[in-house]
């Protein structure tokens, strides 16, 4: 069976890609797990996070994690609610993480991307915040680090309407670092990567870690307010109706119910 995340390793540097490119990198339960695994074991300086071409991370898996939208997921969240494990070895890891977004970063691929310290984009990146399109709200890092990078307003309105932007407009409002040219994409992350690698990896532990005292909330908490309220939007009609309406390619009809 093929590998969902393919991991190597370049001296201190650490480099992740999800390779699900038949579902443009959508993210199954085994590719969560692997992802929170291979972070919470990594001994590396710096880990790069990317995808196969041509998308970054198209979000969950619409017909395992989302269940084709017959609300199957919703009792499971809100009987035992918990920052997504992955997220939590994510937000938590002292180790430097760059993504290099090579194509759509979408859902929880925007997630992902904005749970990287540096973000390094294509110029054929796409980032969009797509919760809102199936009924459903963001996990914690569109509502703190989003929030963070781009501003209250912008995030909103990124949140609000799902709107789909493109690299140019992600460097315009600051959330992402640089944009390269396609094929330059992982020089220019590795570059990056190995320059944080080359200094005191304690001193850059403490840094990261005192960023997240500075800036960050308590992202357990509010992995709890998030996972509760998914388990309650995966059982309304409105969510049904969006992933339904996802998979057949058709307008999506909202009811408010």
């Amino acid at each position: 069976m093929p590998q969902d995340l393919l991991v190597t390793h370049h001296g201190d540097v650490t480099v992740v890609v999800i390779n699900r490119p038949e579902a443009r990198n959508a993210l199954s339960r085994r590719a969560y797990d692997e992802l929170e695994n291979v972070v919470r074991t990594s001994t590396a300086r710096c880990l790069v996070l990317s995808g196969t071409d041509p998308a970054f991370c198209s979000g969950d898996d619409v017909r395992e994690i989302m269940g084709g939208g017959d609300g199957t997921p919703g009792e499971r969240l809100t009987t035992s609610p918990r920052l997504t494990p992955a997220a939590d070895a994510l937000l938590h890891t002292n180790i430097p993480v760059i993504a290099a977004v090579n194509g759509a970063a979408v859902g929880w691929g925007m997630e992902l991307a904005v749970m990287a310290d540096l973000r390094v984009a294509s110029d054929r990146a796409r980032f969009g915040e797509l919760f809102v399109k199936r009924g459903l709200c963001s996990d914690v890092p569109g509502l703190g680090r989003l929030t963070q990078l781009v501003g209250r307003e912008k995030a909103a309105e990124l949140l609000f309407t799902g709107e789909v932007i493109d690299a140019t407009e992600a460097l315009r409002i600051g959330l992402v670092g640089r944009v390269v040219p396609h094929e330059e994409l992982l020089p220019a992350a590795m570059q990056l990567a190995q320059r944080i690698a080359a200094n005191p990896p304690l001193a850059v532990q403490a840094l990261k870690a005192g960023l997240r005292e500075a800036l960050d909330p308590d992202w357990n908490d509010l992995g709890v307010w998030v996972s509760g309220t998914l388990g309650r939007l995966f059982t309304t009609q409105d969510h049904r109706e969006g992933v339904r309406s996802f998979l057949e390619r058709r307008e999506p009809v909202f009811v408010g119910s």
